[in-house]
């Protein structure tokens, strides 16, 4: 059986919380719940409605978003509410009662070019993985049956994942213009027939070491939170609308560098040079002063 944990992510709306889970919750749909009346499907809602200050019930795919009334402050309930739904959820029990999941899945898919021109970014219209996921090669990949029929295609280098889209590099040998349409249309039919786009454990694995976890970790130092607040609030944004990720390596506080791994179509372009040293490190001197010499990507 499954062991449940949870991590509790603030919202840009105070009035909402969110309970981040380290497994998939509900497959393919999203649900809100504004009163037990309209839970009852999901048993878990309904159970969260008795707590007098839930206001709404928001259950995606790995997550479970909260809204309160005013009567309550977060900072007293929050720990109460996960230890409440770390309970619940390794009980096994029903979370949302959901139609036939056999049944097609209705997804779009399109096509986006990045600054990188060897990856083209697949777009869907809905959420596909809960965490960021890279796929240097098909060994790599035996966790995520996507990725893996992904590298069946013999133009294919690289897969990278995250949210709502799949990043595919390819080799110098094909061009975007004979491949992007069967690969597109490889990447719906995946989703559509409604299959698990990578594994549980891998995902897990993967939550571990996102920066939300790595901000819980008592033993890295203030400066090193304070560059992934600003890497994950500022600059994450933008570079997965280029279909990549940066992720914080570490900081030498000696020689104040901050070093960096590049993932997705941020890996290997030739304009990442440019936007490390002209856009990522002249923000991070800029908000954080003499802290900061230096930005280095370690695969760049």
């Amino acid at each position: 059986m499954k062991e449940f944990s949870i991590t509790v992510i603030e919202t840009n709306n105070p009035a909402i919380l969110k309970f981040e889970a380290n497994h998939f919750l509900v497959q393919h749909q999203n649900f809100e719940f504004k009163n037990i009346d309209e839970a009852k499907n999901s048993p878990l809602a309904q159970q969260l409605f008795y707590l007098p200050f839930v206001k709404t019930v928001y259950i995606s795919s790995n997550f479970i978003a909260i809204e309160r009334y005013d009567i309550v402050d977060w900072k007293d309930v929050k720990d109460e509410v996960a230890q409440q739904l770390v309970e619940y959820l390794n009980t096994d029990a029903p979370i949302v009662i959901q139609e036939d999941a056999t049944a097609k899945v209705a997804v779009s898919v399109y096509a986006e070019v990045t600054p990188n021109p060897a990856v083209m970014k697949f777009v869907a219209s809905r959420k596909i993985v809960p965490a960021t996921l890279e796929y240097k090669n098909i060994d790599e990949a035996k966790d995520s049956e996507l990725a893996k029929e992904l590298f069946h295609f013999p133009f294919v280098k690289e897969v990278f994942m995250d949210e709502n889209y799949v990043s595919v590099t390819k080799f110098d040998v094909a061009e975007w213009d004979d491949i992007t349409l069967p690969l597109r249309e490889h990447i719906r039919d995946f989703i559509a027939a409604g299959k698990e786009v990578a594994s549980t454990r891998s995902i897990v694995q993967k939550s571990k070491e996102a920066p939300a976890q790595k901000l819980q970790d008592e033993h890295l130092d203030d400066t090193s939170k304070q560059i992934i607040d600003i890497l994950e609030e500022y600059v994450k944004p933008a570079v997965a609308s280029d279909g990549g990720n940066i992720l914080f390596q570490s900081y030498t506080e000696d020689t104040k560098t901050v070093n960096v791994i590049l993932q997705g179509a941020c890996s290997g372009c030739p304009s990442s040079t440019f936007t490390l040293k002209n856009g990522i490190e002249t923000m991070l001197k800029n908000m954080m002063g003499d802290k900061v010499n230096e930005v280095v990507a370690l695969n760049g």
